[in-house]
């Protein structure tokens, strides 16, 4: 099947047939989720257990942005052109989601052509809060193949204070609190956004709260990937 209109953004060419496609990442597993859900210690944790690499959406961030243009990637253009209280207390936390340039899927391609460069033949858990459920789910060969954690905002504030994180964003602001606020916020409505797309889409998903613990997390999404 090549439907144009499922393309993930970025795919051109004979590269973005997507029957190719999924052949091609057959070998790939998928964790999304929304922020502070420990999708990257899961990612680690079942690949160390399973013999696969971890490829982290979050570490080449500053990599995809320099490879991106103004026309490929206008949301994330017109955020680096932003000062920190421009981006963080100057909208609405409903702007701040819909503008926000990963949330948008700009720069899914290149997550893509990442792991099409990278030995077929060895298995890659890729994670982070890029992969939306919608671009995903034309990539996927199996549907067990993916599954997103969706954190209460209760563990995501825990999750975050734990690793000292919790204002290194908004204490780059003029008002620190406010900031957080809407970034908390933001981030809420993101989850619940993801949410709702593996709902229609029947993808795989977990609630996650401040009652699981990391081994019981490592089980669920293990169990689902058939590891």
């Amino acid at each position: 099947m090549n439907d144009p209109s499922r393309m993930p953004p970025g795919l051109r060419g004979p590269a973005a047939d997507i029957a190719a496609l999924r052949e091609r990442l057959r070998h790939v597993y998928w964790i999304g989720g929304g922020t502070g859900a420990g999708k990257s210690t899961i990612a680690r944790r079942i690949a160390a257990g399973h013999g696969l690499r971890v490829y982290d959406t979050d570490e080449v961030m500053s990599d995809h942005a320099r490879r991106s243009t103004a026309e490929d990637c206008p949301f994330l253009s017109e955020f680096q052109a932003m000062d920190m209280d421009q981006r963080w207390l100057n909208r609405s936390p409903e702007a701040m989601l819909e503008t926000f340039h990963w949330f948008r899927g700009e720069g899914f391609g290149l997550i893509v052509d990442d792991l099409l460069r990278l030995p077929g033949e060895e298995g890659v858990i890729v994670e982070g809060f890029r992969l939306l459920p919608h671009l995903v789910e034309p990539l996927l060969a199996r549907p067990d193949r993916a599954i997103w954690l969706l954190p209460t905002p209760e563990f995501r504030r825990a999750a975050i204070d734990s690793r000292g994180s919790t204002w290194a964003i908004a204490g780059k602001t003029s008002d620190p609190e406010r900031a957080l606020r809407n970034l908390l916020e933001r981030d809420r409505m993101f989850t619940d956004r993801l949410r709702a797309q593996t709902g229609a889409l029947q993808l795989s998903a977990v609630e996650v709260d401040t009652t699981m613990s990391e081994d019981d997390l490592v089980r669920r999404v293990a169990r689902s990937f058939g590891l």
